[in-house]
């Protein structure tokens, strides 16, 4: 052989392997060697050979086409190897090697060999018998000696049995014939000793035949490493059969691939090489950052609310205003409705025939990008949309770029625009199943085993019954899982499927003002060659594209410019206020918004890692992040599930972990997406292609709550926590110096609020300081960047000054906390966290001290800890001189105490003298404290002998009607009012009479009334401490700024009142401080003998008692006032007991003026005259309706 030999792939098979599998003799060469010419005759030589084997039964039996593509190949460059040294060292060099062996073991010997051989391993010719093996064997092929040939294929069949590699297959290639029936085992070390004596081989300066036998000796069991020793060792050998080891290489990948569903594994967020890349961030429209996403898959959703409401509710125009509601005052401002498009109804029929009965077609395997017309269609879309954004939220829509449905319009209008062949590119497929094509033109078959599940074909069939021509065109597929088996490959080399891609996406723009884009990391050019035009050597991803590998230049040539920078840049220009959002994994995210400039990107490290407790790592990608570039970290969508994903609850659960993640999701910077259900607790994930939820699941309404409570108030400061500007990423530090991987801590502000969010993601304690933030990148105008730390001090902007304090929030617990800002500067802050609790520090404000240090004592005080208010704190350290003796006379002992010493009808209580010298005394002290703090002179026993006097007839005021004995019927009536005492005897009932705060109870004794009216008596006057005639006015501050509500609120519910019964007694008593002087502005009558008709003549005073009230805050949140419709409404059992309460205090005025036991005439009269008041005023209430404005104009007639 004087020339290297024709490039074709070829290794040998016997005439036994030939009669068993009958193949094809279009497989083989002249010589009897079979040649592969492509990838598609390997595919089908092993088809031939499965096709005899038993693969139900033996699947590990199967034949792979790459192995065999590998042998074949490996045996070619062999014989080149052979062919280099014949040309540069002897071109006679195996005739010399047969005179060898004639010598060694004559001649008649070797060609015994050498025809048994040509006998088993019959070429072309031999094997029809056209020539038999003598007559070929002493022939001659193409001038060369078929001696020559034969006994260089003897080399290749030994090297091919002494290859562990190669023995799986030994079945095509077995030479035990030969060994136990020739001296065929003699040759080889005889042939070695021959090459011995000539020239050597290789860099190495080997003997030929340890040459040829040193890729198996070093890589003995693999045919990829074999390979890779070629590729690597012999590259001057290889030439333009590089090309084809590297296709090969990536055959081999193809077969051996691991199939795994999802993104795969989540990994450390890096940049490496990225900063070579241009920056080109898009601008964000000052609505983004605010954006708080909700994903709902439509149909469930529509499904769901049915239920929910007990109506059908099918079309999106049919969601109910009052879930709208709901969403907005979530803090939702993104609504994603998955499965707005029409699909396909070969989606639909697959699944049914799958198996689901049930089934609407994937919501990625799209029929156009209409609104389906099962939703409502345009109208449905319209009328939801417009209805949202009303309450703030703006609809999003999929768009689903990389594939069409199999059934869709393109593929029938332009099946060209899809990937595909001619042919099948596995002969084992087969498309004999149910026609799914809608169009009568067209033929649409799926390949026949996915329907039981034992294959997973990356093409579908599609027939033109017009032209009797079949494609074969590929699935989408983006080489993680299984292909997507009703969906159909874009072809993105060609521009009109590019252009008519972003003209779709332009019409999507201008419905939507968010875009996801599916899978968008497919499109990326590395991406997109990778899984459909692999470089050779680099492919492998998906079965058979190896088949079309591109060199990278030819690829750029057909795809100049990035996809989706085109895609960027059109809707910029054409729909600017778009924000484009993409389903990015594979490391691609800092690339998709940095220089391709998508809004958003996906960032599913943060639920992977998070829920795994990966806490170092992705804190490290955070890190890594800020140190690049923090532009980036505020164009993540952070989620703790999405569509793919098993739902949020299953994988944080419903406790302290899930809000705790869920609460970084809402404070990190970027975009927090809330799944389907994750806010119900809903554990079913919903296939794409779900109609309805199949698990019976309820709403979870502790989760509700919780969120109501804790996260929903965040959401809606969503402004402060979404940018990255400000952002900085602390260490804790433990005592011991190491970091607290665990703790995620970090501080943002805008528009001069700040925050600082804490956070431990893990089942431990955690106890550190935080002090100095992570690097960052500063980005300066000339292009430059420089890193920089910040301390915790300068990140929340904290004056460097021992007398200043800063004063933190946290919205969680509820409570204050206080730290001196040299401390926070010199030392940072200190933290204590159990496992998974977070705290969310927010309206952070310094303060400076004043000349008494109150800030300085209550930090003190608190030693770290936390209060209510630090405020309040810092009042109590003020106010004690007054909150102490205030205590002594409004405590639950104290109150009931008193109440226990009111009169009866029985009699006074032998006590009520002692209880008043008590309450005397401390309502001396009480004034005196008032006195001194305000410094204010003055006789405190003046005011306590007018609180005497009126606690005396408070406590009398059960027996009044005993007080004053007459037969005045207005007098009575007023009694009988006051005291509820029925007009008529009542038949007694066996049932109990509810308790109620208020009316009706002074005889009882019941805390609700006896507990507000003390607590008035003893507030109401302190006011004349500072003024006389501002009196009222200034109690009624002081319930408030004094703090004296809570104390208040305290003893009522240390008597048995709820909090809420509590704070609307609070609420009285402020009423009552003001206005129980109302009286006072009644006119006396001029006819003093006649109070009855007096009090018939009030009319008029009335309106105006009513107006001063209703002008007071307090007085319209005791009523309930309310407008609904444009009009005022109050509530009327408020109204009526508002009416009481002041008439009660108006009787206490009155009556403690009296000087003797009896109530004079003159009183009397007042009181009657009073009741004229409250009479008409219910005789408004009636003619009301319940409405202010009527009560009012009731007055007036």
């Amino acid at each position: 052989m004087g020339a290297p030999i024709s490039p074709v792939w070829e290794f040998h098979v016997s005439r036994k392997a030939r009669d068993q599998y009958q193949f094809d003799e279009t497989f083989f060469a002249t010589n009897g060697n079979v040649i592969f010419t492509n990838f598609h005759a390997v595919r089908s030589f092993a088809q031939k050979m499965n096709q005899g084997r038993d693969l139900l039964h033996y699947p590990e039996r199967a034949v792979r086409a790459g192995d065999l593509n590998a042998m074949g190949l490996i045996d070619e460059i062999l014989h080149m190897v052979i062919a280099n040294y014949r040309q540069q060292h002897r071109p006679t060099i195996m005739q010399e090697a047969l005179d060898w062996l004639y010598g060694m073991l004559g001649q008649d010997e070797i060609d015994t060999v050498l025809l048994r051989f040509i006998e088993e391993f019959p070429p072309l010719a031999v094997y029809q018998r056209r020539i038999d093996p003598y007559s070929y064997l002493n022939s001659t092929s193409e001038g060369i000696p078929n001696r020559h040939v034969a006994l260089e294929e003897l080399l290749m069949l030994w090297l091919a049995n002494v290859n562990p590699a190669f023995s799986p297959y030994k079945e095509l290639f077995d030479d035990s014939t030969l060994a136990h029936s020739t001296v065929y085992n003699r040759i080889f070390p005889l042939l070695h000793a021959f090459f011995d004596t000539q020239p050597t081989a290789g860099a190495d300066n080997l003997n030929l035949i340890d040459l040829l036998r040193a890729p198996a000796l070093t890589n003995p069991h693999s045919l990829t490493g074999q390979l890779e020793f070629m590729r690597q060792r012999w590259s001057i050998f290889l030439g333009k059969y590089l090309y084809r080891l590297l296709s090969s290489l990536d055959l081999i990948k193809e077969e051996h691939k691991a199939i795994f569903t999802g993104p795969g594994p989540a990994h450390v967020i890096e940049y490496a090489g990225l900063e070579l890349e241009p920056e080109r961030f898009s601008e964000d429209k000052d609505w983004m950052p605010r954006l708080v996403l909700l994903a709902k898959n439509a149909y469930v959703w529509l499904d769901q609310l049915s239920k929910k409401y007990e109506r059908p509710i099918t079309h999106l125009d049919q969601i109910p205003d009052e879930e709208l509601d709901t969403l907005a005052r979530w803090g939702v401002s993104g609504l994603w409705l998955i499965g707005l498009w029409e699909r396909s109804q070969a989606s639909e029929t697959i699944k049914k025939l799958r198996g689901n009965p049930d089934a609407v077609a994937s919501a990625y395997s799209l029929f156009d990008y209409s609104v389906a017309a099962a939703l409502g269609g345009d109208e449905g879309y319209q009328n939801l949309r417009d209805r949202a954004w009303k309450r703030g939220i703006r609809l999003a829509s999929d768009m689903v770029p990389n594939h069409m449905g199999i059934d869709s319009r393109w593929v029938m209008e332009h099946p060209d625009w899809f990937l595909s062949l001619d042919y099948s590119p596995f002969p084992s497929y087969t498309f004999n199943g149910t026609n799914l094509s809608w169009d009568q033109r067209v033929g649409i078959y799926l390949e026949d085993h996915y329907y039981n599940n034992s294959d997973a074909a990356v093409v579908f069939k599609r027939v033109d019954f017009w032209t009797g021509s079949s494609k074969y065109i590929y699935h989408g597929n983006d080489g993680t899982s299984m292909p997507w088996n009703d969906t159909a490959q874009l072809n993105y080399l060609l521009p009109e499927v590019r252009e008519a891609v972003i003209q779709t996406i332009l019409h999507v723009a201008r419905k939507f003002p968010i875009i996801r884009f599916d899978a968008a990391m497919t499109l990326a050019k590395k991406h997109f060659q990778r899984l459909w035009f692999p470089e050779p050597g680099s492919g492998g991803d998906i079965a058979s594209r190896s088949d079309h590998a591109l060199p990278k230049e030819q690829f750029d040539q057909a795809i100049p410019v990035e996809f989706w920078r085109e895609v960027v840049d059109r809707v910029a220009q054409e729909v600017p206020d778009t924000l484009l959002l993409a389903e990015a994994f594979w490391l691609m995210e800092g690339y998709f918004v940095r220089t391709l400039g998508m809004h958003r990107v996906y960032n599913s490290a943060f639920m992977n890692m998070l829920r795994d407790e990966k806490n170092a790592e992705y804190r490290l990608g955070i890190k890594n992040t800020l140190d690049f570039d923090p532009d980036i970290l505020k164009r993540y969508v952070n989620f703790m599930n999405n569509p793919d994903e098993r739902t949020a609850v299953d994988q944080f659960g419903k406790g302290d972990k899930y809000f705790g993640v869920c609460m970084l999701m809402n404070t990190l910077p970027g975009l927090p997406m809330l799944g389907h259900g994750q806010i119900e607790g809903f554990t079913e994930k919903y296939g794409m292609e779900y109609r309805k939820a199949y698990w019976d699941e309820q709403v979870d309404g502790y989760l509700v709550e919780r969120h109501e409570r804790d996260i929903f108030p965040i959401m809606r400061k969503r402004y402060l926590f979404a940018g990255s500007d400000n952002f900085l990423l602390y260490d804790v530090h433990a005592p011991d110096g190491s970091v607290i991987e665990d703790v995620y801590a970090f501080s943002n502000q805008a528009g001069g609020e700040h925050s600082l969010v804490l956070y431990h993601n893990k089942f431990a304690t955690a106890r550190g300081w935080i002090h100095t933030s992570a690097p960052y990148t500063i980005k300066h105008a000339d292009g430059s960047k420089t890193s920089a730390t910040r301390t915790l001090a300068q990140g929340l902007d904290l004056q460097d000054d021992p007398e200043m304090f800063t004063i933190l929030r946290d919205q969680i617990s509820g409570l204050e906390i206080i730290r001196n800002n040299r401390e926070l500067i010199e030392r940072g802050l200190y933290v204590e966290l159990d496992a998974y609790k977070y705290r969310v520090y927010m309206d952070i404000r310094q303060v400076r001290d004043n000349q008494w240090h109150q800030y300085a004592h209550v930090a003190a005080y608190l030693g770290g800890g936390g209060v209510p208010s630090i405020e309040d704190a810092v009042k109590e350290i003020f106010l004690a001189p007054v909150h102490t003796p205030y205590r002594e006379l409004i405590n639950a002992g104290s109150l009931s105490w008193l109440i226990l010493n009111r009169s009866t009808p029985l009699g006074e209580a032998q006590t009520a003298l002692v209880a008043l010298e008590e309450a005397d005394t401390k309502m001396v002290n009480l004034v005196s404290a008032v006195q001194a703090l305000l410094d204010k002179p003055g006789d405190p026993a003046e005011i306590a002998l007018s609180v005497r006097r009126k606690l005396s007839a408070l406590l009398r005021l059960p027996t009044l009607n005993e007080q004053r004995p007459t037969e005045e019927l207005a007098y009575q009536a007023a009694v009988r009012y006051l005291l509820e005492i029925p007009e008529k005897p009542v038949e007694k009932s066996t049932e109990k009479p509810a308790e109620k705060p208020g009316r009706g109870k002074l005889s009882a004794g019941a805390p609700a009334s006896w507990g507000t009216l003390l607590a008035w008596l003893f507030t109401h006057p302190l006011g004349e401490v500072q003024s006389a005639t501002e009196a009222g006015e200034i109690s009624r501050t002081w319930i408030d700024e004094w703090m004296l509500g809570r104390i208040i609120s305290a003893a009522l519910q240390d008597m048995q009142l709820s909090e809420t019964e509590a704070w609307r007694s609070v609420g009285m008593v402020r009423i009552l401080t003001r206005h129980h002087t109302w009286w006072q502005s009644i006119p006396a009558p001029d006819a003093p003998e006649k109070p009855a008709e007096a009090a018939l003549e009030t009319a008029p005073t009335a309106a105006g008692v009513l107006r001063a009230w209703l002008s007071d805050r307090d007085v319209q949140a005791f009523l309930n006032m309310n407008r609904y419709q444009d009009v005022l409404w109050y509530n009327k059992e408020a109204f009526d007991d508002l009416l009481w309460w002041l008439f009660v205090t108006a009787i206490i005025d009155l009556t403690a003026a009296e000087l003797e036991p009896q109530i004079s005439k003159a009183t009397l009269q007042k009181i009657i005259t009073c009741f004229g008041v409250i009479q008409h005023l219910h005789q408004a209430e009636q003619e009301s309706a319940y409405q202010v404005e009527k009560l009012l104009n009731a007055l007036k007639n």
